[in-house]
């Protein structure tokens, strides 16, 4: 069968057009499956993870929460938001942990405090961190577990903190300029000798100081 002038051009142009086509799509790298050792979801609703087997990560909790953290063994809640945990948790076997985290401000001080209260956390049992979405100081302070305890590396926690889907990472700004920035050997070092900040000038050196003085005299 011949072709018309126009059509025998019209099927060169679409076989020109489809071609690259084909092959770019056999060229697209396939979306790999989520790392096995990134946080496992637990439940969409609550933004809610597993990053460990005693550490979890979530948004805001609410009544409706309760049995679920009941089912995962939770024993301890720490809260990185200024409104107290007692307005929806009721269960006197779960401990309720409150360190109220400025999310324009976060120092070593602060991410010390928190690393602390979790490891003293987990001898009793598993436990939740959240804040009101799950994701900038919940992320930052999940991020520095997985540096300081796990020994990950600042862009192995910083992979996961970004593309965990845990939300809108423009919120994250702040944290990631944090770990970026942040002497983790400084902050182990400061973990291991009982020190509350890597500074001597930071507020709660300076009070532990001041405290010291107080006792000799």
């Amino acid at each position: 069968m011949r072709l018309r002038p126009f059509a025998a051009q019209l099927l060169v142009l679409l076989t020109t057009l489809v071609t690259p086509l084909a092959h770019a799509e056999e060229a697209a790298p396939v979306l790999s499956t989520r790392p096995d050792q990134w946080a496992q979801l637990v439940d969409r609703h609550y933004n809610l993870y597993r990053i460990t087997p005693t550490l979890y990560r979530s948004r805001q909790p609410d009544a409706a929460a309760q049995p679920i953290l009941q089912q995962l063994g939770v024993h301890t809640v720490i809260n990185f938001l200024k409104d107290s945990d007692s307005k929806w948790l009721s269960d006197p076997s779960i401990a309720k942990v409150q360190i109220p985290l400025q999310v324009v401000h976060i120092d070593d001080a602060d991410v010390i405090e928190s690393l602390r209260a979790i490891q003293s956390a987990q001898e009793n049992g598993p436990v939740l961190i959240h804040c009101k979405h799950g994701l900038d100081r919940t992320g930052l302070v999940a991020a520095m577990y997985r540096i300081v305890a796990q020994g990950w590396s600042k862009q192995a926690a910083l992979d996961e903190m970004e593309h965990g889907g845990y939300g809108d990472e423009d919120s994250l700004k702040r944290g990631i300029d944090y770990i970026n920035r942040v002497d983790v050997a400084a902050l182990k070092l400061a973990m291991d000798t009982g020190a509350c900040s890597t500074s001597v000038f930071a507020l709660c050196s300076i009070k532990d100081w001041s405290h010291k003085v107080r006792v000799i005299n």
